[in-house]
């Protein structure tokens, strides 16, 4: 009973887990501070057992936000100050690969159950991205054909323009005056 305990407490929703992964460098990331609450240890605990393992997390695992990255990431994911506030130094952040090295270096079974979870929510989002990518790349014609009508679209409204233009250049212009008209007319009346 106890190890069924256990393991729902491990479940966590894998909506939760992929609304924390970002795109920071071109990389999909989660925050040390994120796995850190998944994991159930404290961020720094997390951070010290990375440094004592270091060599196996190089820059594709594991980078340090620059201040500008951070305070971006603030802005985009609505954080309050409060959350990741109190820091000394600037969140670190593990790319996929970063995320399953974490495994082995957090031997808890939480870590364990906690990998598979993360791994999948990063293939959910990986599928999403491939489907939007072939979805776009089989409407290359389409996207063509649209951007062709936005030119014509473009000269037509030029044309109109022109012609607008013309038309109030005519009302500016004063009326020409009557002639009379010089030659016969058949059906005159002439008194005698």
């Amino acid at each position: 009973m106890v190890g069924k305990q256990a393991n729902t407490e491990l479940i966590v929703p894998i909506e939760r887990i992929e609304s924390q992964i970002c795109f920071i460098r071109g990389e999909k990331v989660m925050l040390d501070a994120d796995l850190a609450k998944l994991y159930q240890v404290e961020t720094k605990a997390l951070n010290r057992a990375v440094k004592r393992n270091r060599e196996r997390f190089p820059e594709d695992f594991l980078f340090q936000l620059t201040p500008q990255e951070f305070e971006n990431l603030r802005y985009q994911s609505d954080t309050s100050s409060s959350e990741y506030g109190g820091r000394r130094y600037l969140p670190f952040v593990f790319t996929e690969l970063g995320v399953a090295m974490l495994s082995s270096v957090l031997s808890s079974q939480r870590a364990v159950q906690m990998n598979i979870l993360i791994m999948r929510a990063f293939v959910k989002i990986m599928r999403a991205f491939v489907k939007l990518r072939d979805l776009i790349s089989s409407h290359k014609d389409l996207a063509a054909r649209m951007e062709k009508l936005e030119l014509s679209q473009d000269q037509h409204v030029s044309v109109i323009n022109l012609l607008a233009e013309d038309i109030e250049n005519l009302k500016l212009l004063p009326p020409e005056q009557s002639r009379k008209r010089i030659g016969f007319v058949a059906n005159s009346a002439v008194e005698v």
